[in-house]
């Protein structure tokens, strides 16, 4: 059963960092583009970060030289290195198993969805 469980949520101050960190389990980790989604309160949902199996990135503009999604294949572990955040990053952070290997920005990102980390940026 294919497993996503995120972690490295908190509350930070405008402008702080925090890394958020997704365990894979249930499936071939390599073989697979994943994403970071991003739900604010009241908001719909928000692609952040695609990762494709061979390790191509693609980023929304507004995260574009500040956050780094990366994976540890061998860990089966996602990355989002988030820096110089800001208040409309407030978030719930779902990592996202696609399908298959639907590496680019504008593939689905239907899968399997982990249950979310909140990251709150406020003074």
């Amino acid at each position: 059963e294919v497993q996503l469980v995120e972690s490295g949520g908190g509350l930070v101050t405008p402008g702080g960092s925090l890394r958020l960190s997704c365990v894979a389990s249930g499936f071939t980790f390599g073989n697979y583009a994943m994403s970071w989604v991003r739900q604010a309160p009241g908001k719909g949902l928000e692609r952040v970060s695609v990762i494709s199996g061979g390790g191509s990135t693609s980023y929304r503009d507004s995260v574009k030289g500040r956050f780094t999604i990366s994976k540890d294949n061998a860990k089966k572990m996602l990355y989002l290195q988030m820096n110089s955040l800001e208040p409309d990053d407030t978030a719930v952070y779902y990592c996202v198993k696609r399908l298959a290997d639907f590496g680019n920005w504008w593939g689905p990102d239907f899968g399997s969805w982990g249950q979310g980390t909140q990251v709150t940026v406020a003074s």
